[in-house]
């Protein structure tokens, strides 16, 4: 039996996951995601390399962008197949998906009005995308499946979907292809979470698989101790009080919203931190957070004891969640100090980007990151020192504080990494280390082989490899 695996997507980058598993006909997509660093957008808009109505079934690690966001796409070009995930994905994904539809829609308006003032015409004919109504006709494709269920995804592939840790509802996969006798196992990391995080259980171990793809998103480097995160959260949040600043933190939707809210009851608990207003300025986050709600039997013990002892960080005093535009613009008249947690995660979009056009000349504000900053985006550009960064058309200089919290990651770091791989109780046959910028995937690479002397390779965008 011959399997040829090929890599669409997050191959020496981080984002627009996509793995394509083809043997006898048998076509299996393992993610498709929106790729979202700035140089690499245009691939979105590329043809599929293969026409979408061939391919047999989509499996979903979780409900990132840069994991479910091309699905649309996908299906309005042929796809007719079931999309397989947990119900918490599913339910998430549909959140997100609406979402982003809605946000490109928008965004190619804006920027349509904006090259017609301007005299000029952007790439795509300034175009969404795909629009609200692909994202719908994408939704009745979900196939949600339990943790620990072996399911037939196609003739001859059955999967097993585990929890990665990573965030709510998302899984490792292992797929096992079975023709005339033989069988093969590959298993997909997807985003591996960290042990003792917020909220969710640790990532789940597998015993054995012939070929394994890991991710490397932080593979160069160790992240700082979880449990520091609350210390240096206080430390950020009383220093911007006395200042009388605001503190803007640009968050993901999913599971980093959550997990602010997790340790920010927990310092309110605690009097570490004064009684001020946090917003939650995001509609897709507190949509999300609905479905938190909706599935306890994903909580870890420190949660639903929380849960259960009526201190659910969902519902502090003073946290309000903000749905409409009106109650988003109102936050710049509220006095004194407030946090704010409003998407896009990397500045790439949302509401996020009107409070730093707000906030991010005050020296007296704080700019807060407690997520990775894909290379090319806003988030990046401001993190690593940008004096002046460009937002809705029009140049800000920074001279807010900025500062970024590591220990918030929801990937797992080298060391995580390793550890996980070394459940294995035998080598695999071939590791492909991917979902990781250049540097870090090498790197973390170089680091396996040297620890185990296993086969390991750092695959290149649209590379195939054939698994024998």
């Amino acid at each position: 039996m011959q399997i040829k695996l090929s890599f669409l997507g997050a191959a020496q980058n981080v984002t627009g996951s996509r793995f394509l598993v083809e043997a006898d006909g048998l076509r299996i997509l393992v993610d498709c995601g929106l790729y979202q660093e700035r140089k690499l957008r245009g691939r979105n808009w590329d043809g599929f390399p293969i026409p979408p109505r061939t391919i047999d079934a989509v499996l979903l690690t979780h409900a990132h962008l840069d994991h479910c966001g091309l699905m649309p796409k996908l299906v309005r070009e042929g796809f007719d197949g079931k999309i397989y995930c947990t119900e918490a994905t599913a339910e998430i994904a549909r959140i997100i998906l609406l979402d982003s539809a809605h946000i490109q829609e928008e965004d190619a308006e804006f920027k349509r009005r904006r090259h017609e003032r301007e005299g000029r015409k952007g790439p795509h004919a300034d175009v969404p995308l795909y629009t609200t109504a692909d994202a719908e006709k994408c939704l009745p494709h979900f196939s949600p499946i339990e943790y620990e269920q072996t399911v037939q995804v196609a003739d001859g592939a059955e999967a097993v979907f585990r929890d990665a840790g990573h965030i709510f509802g998302s899984s490792i996969i292992r797929l096992k292809i079975s023709k005339n006798g033989e069988a093969r196992t590959i298993l997909f990391s997807g985003d591996l979470g960290r042990r003792n995080m917020p909220i969710i259980d640790d990532p789940s171990e597998f015993s054995h698989a012939d070929y394994v793809l890991i991710e490397s998103t932080y593979g160069d480097r160790i992240h700082g101790k979880a449990e520091d995160v609350e210390n240096r959260l206080a430390e950020i949040i009383n220093a911007t009080k006395q200042t009388g600043g605001n503190i803007i933190i640009p968050s993901f939707a999913l599971e980093r919203s959550q997990d602010l809210m997790y340790y920010l009851n927990e310092l309110f608990l605690s009097n570490r931190i004064p009684q001020i207003p946090v917003y939650l300025d995001s509609p897709m986050a507190i949509r999300v957070t609905e479905v938190f709600k909706e599935h306890p039997e994903l909580f870890d013990d420190a949660m639903s004891k929380r849960v259960n002892g009526r201190a659910s960080p969902f519902a502090f005093k003073g946290l309000k969640m903000t749905r409409t535009t009106n109650e988003s613009k109102a936050i710049r008249n509220a006095s004194g100090t407030s946090i704010i947690i409003a998407g896009s995660g990397m500045c790439t979009g949302g509401r996020v980007k009107h409070h730093l056009v707000n906030n991010i000349t005050g020296p007296e504000n704080t700019i807060l990151f407690v997520g990775y900053q894909a290379v090319g985006t806003l988030g990046r550009r401001i993190t690593e020192g940008a004096e002046e960064v460009r937002i809705l058309g029009r140049d800000h200089p920074v001279k807010a504080k900025i500062v970024t919290i590591d220990g918030f990651s929801a990937h797992a770091d080298k060391n995580e990494l390793f550890r996980w791989l070394s459940g294995l109780q035998k080598p695999p046959k071939h590791v492909f280390v991917v979902h990781g910028e250049a540097e870090s995937a090498k790197y973390f690479g170089n680091y396996i082989n040297e620890k185990t002397g296993w086969d390991v390779s750092v695959p290149e965008y649209k590379e195939e490899a054939v698994l024998d």
